[in-house]
C-alpha cells in the first residue's frame, strides 16, 4: 500500500518537531519549574510539621494546666468537706448541749407540774370529801330526820371513798 509508505516521508518532519517540543517542555518543566514546585511542597510540609509540633506543645501545656486545675479543685473540695464536717460536729455538740439544757428545764417543769397536780388532786379530794360529807348529812337528815355528827359523817365518807 502506497499510503503507508508515504507516512514516513510526510510525517517525519512533524514527528521530529514533536520530539523536540516535548523534549524542550520536559527540560523546561523538569529543570525550571520542578525545583520550585518541590521547594513549595517541602516548605508546606515543614510548615505542617511545625504547626503539628506547636499543637502538641499547646496540648501538653493545656493538659498540665488542666491537671493543675483539677488538683486545685480537689484541694478545695477536700477543704470544703473538712469544713462541713467540722461545722457538723460543732453543730451536733451545740445541739447536744441545748438538748441537755432543755431536758433539764423540762424535768424541772415536769416536777413542778407533778407537784402542782398532786396538790390540786389533794385539794380536790378534800373538797369532794367535804361536799360528800355535807351531802351525806343532808341526805340522812332528810331521809330519816336524824342529825348526824359531822365527824361520823366524815369518817363514813372516807371509808366509802377508800373502797371505791
Amino acid at each position: 500500500m502506497p499510503q503507508i509508505a508515504q507516512i514516513a516521508a510526510t510525517y517525519a518532519s512533524q514527528i521530529f518537531w514533536l520530539l523536540i517540543v516535548f523534549g524542550l517542555i520536559y527540560f523546561v518543566i523538569g529543570q525550571g519549574m520542578m525545583p520550585k514546585i518541590e521547594a513549595t511542597v517541602d516548605a508546606r510540609e515543614k510548615k505542617i510539621a511545625d504547626d503539628l509540633a506547636a499543637a502538641q506543645a499547646a496540648r501538653a501545656q493545656a493538659d498540665a494546666t488542666d491537671a493543675a486545675y483539677r488538683a486545685r479543685i480537689e484541694e478545695a473540695r477536700a477543704a470544703a468537706t473538712k469544713t462541713a464536717l467540722e461545722a457538723k460536729a460543732q453543730g451536733a455538740s451545740t445541739m447536744a448541749a441545748r438538748l441537755k439544757k432543755a431536758d433539764a428545764e423540762l424535768a424541772v417543769q415536769a416536777a413542778e407540774a407533778d407537784a402542782s397536780l398532786k396538790a390540786a388532786t389533794a385539794q380536790a379530794l378534800a373538797e369532794i370529801e367535804g361536799v360528800a360529807t355535807d351531802a351525806a348529812r343532808d341526805i340522812v337528815a332528810k331521809v330519816s330526820g336524824l342529825s348526824v355528827d359531822p365527824a361520823a359523817a366524815q369518817s363514813a365518807v372516807k371509808a366509802a371513798l377508800a373502797n371505791s
